[in-house]
């Protein structure tokens, strides 16, 4: 990397060079936005990615300086971290996902993710103080998820303050369910929609709790990026 020159002495092409193999720039942003370090947690996190090209990309990465190897012997562990070079790359990436979400529509945006890879990520980031001081139930279920898994339950424990993410069906009471599609639901986490508009467009349903249902936006987790201005909005439904 950089495999082939595009043969211009333009400063943005080289940068393109550079940084345009694929998972770059996913690989970048997991090191400096969440704080990620070790292939295991590299890989979960990027979820499609193999080994090999994981592997491929970090070797790359360091040779040219992005990121630098480093190696506990004593305990037998290797980390990965951004250099002074990555990092000055993180208004560049800021200004990306800020353009991506004035400019590219949500349809295109939010379509395509990997929903157990989303669903691994939101179970982390659930803000529990908004949850009911016992233990919750969510039943999730994505109409429009063609994989193995379209139902997820999201449990909370109040004694561990963990929410937990499972495709079993738990031991428990549902205490609220939602059915909506990953287009529907990845549009409110991005700030495309909100949970309101979609209930009235059709593409969301809940039943159960109701204290659970009207505080939604209080306790389910939303980009940081769902609060750019001129974000594009889901299209209505026909």
């Amino acid at each position: 990397m950089p495999t082939k020159s595009y043969g211009l002495i333009c400063p943005v092409s080289k940068a393109c060079e550079i940084l345009t193999p694929r998972w770059t720039i996913p690989i970048l942003t997991e090191m400096v936005y969440g704080g990620y370090t070790k292939f295991s947690d590299i890989k979960r996190v990027l979820g499609n990615i193999s080994p090999a090209i994981l592997s491929k990309r970090l070797s790359e990465m360091e040779r040219i300086g992005l990121i630098e190897r480093v190696e506990d012997k004593a305990k037998g562990t290797v980390d990965y971290l951004p250099t002074d070079k990555a990092k000055a790359l993180n208004p560049i990436l800021d200004a990306l996902a800020e353009w991506a979400q004035r400019h590219i529509e949500a349809e295109l945006a939010v379509c395509s993710y990997d929903l157990s890879l989303l669903m691994w990520r939101l179970r982390g980031a659930v803000i529990v103080d908004e949850l009911p001081q016992r233990r919750v139930v969510v039943r999730m279920n994505f109409t429009d998820e063609e994989g193995p898994f379209p139902v997820y339950w999201l449990v909370y424990e109040p004694r561990s303050r963990i929410v937990e993410a499972c495709v079993d069906v738990p031991a428990f009471d549902v205490d609220l369910y939602i059915e909506t599609t990953k287009l529907s639901f990845g549009a409110v986490l991005y700030g495309r929609s909100s949970f309101s508009r979609e209930v009235s467009e059709g593409r969301m349903f809940f039943s159960g709790d109701k204290v659970l249902e009207r505080t939604i936006d209080l306790w389910m987790p939303k980009s940081i990026l769902a609060s750019v201005d001129g974000t594009l909005q889901l299209a209505a439904a026909e």
